[in-house]
């Protein structure tokens, strides 16, 4: 990457500088490798540069040694926070911009492992709490050969976890995955890195280098309770308004306990707009309403951001106040320390537990985008609604991607675009959740999506696709 400044000719210097400062003490100097995911790094770049307000050179600094990060971001005072302040620059600029591969990226570069001066030496954490919750529970992956990698693992479900707050895919996460351990002891100090910036896709990648602490299974586990709301830049967006008037009419309808007014002045009746937020705790601050409009495309929102369904609106409320009360106590404004802000979170979650809305959808002509096919499920006889994509259909089948052995992979990879796995589950819930994001489908299709990932994980082979298609009232 050339970037034609003086400010980053200083920072080679300072760069090359620290090089022989280190070589000399420490001959076990991790060589660089701020250029081992370069996708990544080039797309948050962009999203920076959308407004920097703070001047940084390129993103790039802030996957390098403080003493060269100082060159590329002067007006940045806490140098141990640069990745993170980056990354929650980049997310809000790509949100503003309704893109939603740049807010993706921007979440995958704030655990970006971070150059170190030593194989196996961590680098500082940040002590700072991000603007946008998505990024703020995030941390950069660690050196694999230190003893801060056990930690690795956790990062790369924080990160999962935000992506399908925003209703990207959570298995997104394992490219945010650093290398293999190095050894302590090796002379030359290279480790198992990589460090090539002619590498659009990223020489981790190339090389096949890039080494996940967790499973795809695990990922799909730490996620299954959150529902997904759509980014500011959903590609589902792109033609709203477009299709038939009965595809963008919805109606929303909030089941409450009797007696339940906590939001008791909080609707606009003037507008047909609702409050759904039903947590009433207030450390640091109230959370934001959660504002439910029955007549929108996107019915739910809060602070301007609006979501697809009610569940990413009200974490996203949670997630802001947890936010305010985690900056209170930070800032000694709040006694108590940040731990409680944690628990409040937890709180507010269990709290809309009693308030469950549900989004029930107009039945489509037979000229609408959506996909439907008669359900399988008991001769109830009901029709299921796919949304804007095609069949669901999973196949189990030899040589799918290549391998020797049978594995699941859906048919329709247009709209389900999911490489091959030898368990079902992964391609099952990976299915569930696009027709819940992407596809917009039904909460019927959805709920019996996760019965039929329920019954094919039951069976083995042909018979468990066999099962998820019945359910769903489609053939492979």
């Amino acid at each position: 990457m050339k970037y034609g400044t003086a400010l980053v000719a200083l920072a080679g210097i300072a760069s090359a500088r620290e090089i022989s400062i280190y070589s000399r003490k420490a001959s076990k100097r991790e060589v660089p490798q701020e250029h081992s995911h370069e996708a990544i790094l080039r797309a948050t770049n962009v999203a920076l540069k959308l407004n920097n307000p703070l001047n940084i050179v390129d993103a790039v600094f802030a996957l390098l040694g403080n003493a060269a990060a100082a060159t590329g971001a002067p007006e940045v005072a806490n140098l141990d926070c640069l990745q993170q302040i980056v990354a929650d620059q980049a997310f809000t600029n790509a949100k503003e911009a309704g893109d939603l591969d740049g807010q993706i990226q921007a979440i995958l570069f704030r655990a970006l492992e971070r150059n170190t001066l030593q194989v196996g030496l961590a680098s500082e954490l940040c002590n700072e709490t991000a603007v946008n919750p998505e990024i703020a529970n995030i941390q950069q992956h660690q050196d694999p050969a230190s003893p801060e990698a056990v930690n690795n693992a956790a990062i790369e479900l924080e990160v999962a976890k935000s992506l399908a707050s925003i209703g990207a895919d959570p298995l997104l996460a394992l490219q945010s995955a650093t290398f293999p351990p190095g050894e302590l002891d090796d002379p030359t100090a290279a480790g198992n890195t990589c460090n090539d910036e002619n590498d659009a896709a990223g020489c981790i990648v190339t090389l096949n280098l890039l080494t996940p602490a967790v499973t795809e299974e695990e990922i799909l586990a730490a996620v299954a309770d959150i529902d997904a709301g759509a980014g500011a830049g959903d590609e589902a967006d792109a033609d709203a308004g477009t299709g038939d008037a009965e595809d963008a009419a919805c109606t929303v309808v909030v089941e409450e306990p009797a007696g339940d007014d906590a939001n008791a002045g909080n609707d606009d009746v003037a507008t047909g707009t609702v409050n759904v937020q039903a947590f009433g705790g207030n450390l640091g601050g109230p959370p934001p309403p959660v504002q439910s409009t029955a007549s929108a495309d996107r019915p739910f929102s809060v602070n301007g951001a609006t979501f697809l369904n009610a569940g990413a609106a009200i974490q996203r409320s949670c997630a802001i106040q947890k936010n305010a009360c985690a900056n209170a106590a930070n800032a000694g404004q709040l006694a108590g320390g940040t731990q409680q802000c944690d628990a409040q979170e937890d709180e507010c979650r269990a709290a809309n537990n009693l308030k469950r809305l549900r989004r029930r959808s107009t039945p489509l002509s037979s000229s609408s985008r959506g996909y439907r096919r008669q359900a399988a499920n008991g001769g109830g006889g009901g029709a299921l609604d796919f949304g804007e994509c095609g069949s669901p259909a999973i196949k189990f089948a030899v040589g799918l991607d290549g391998r020797k052995e049978a594995s699941f992979q859906n048919v329709n990879m247009a709209d389900f675009n999911h490489g091959s796995a030898q368990a079902i589950r992964i391609i099952a819930e990976f299915t569930c959740q696009r027709l819940e994001s992407s596809c917009k489908a039904a909460d019927e299709t959805v709920q019996a999506c996760h019965q039929a990932s329920q019954a094919a994980q039951a069976a083995t082979g042909q018979a468990a696709a066999n099962a998820f298609n019945s359910i769903l009232g489609v053939t492979a």
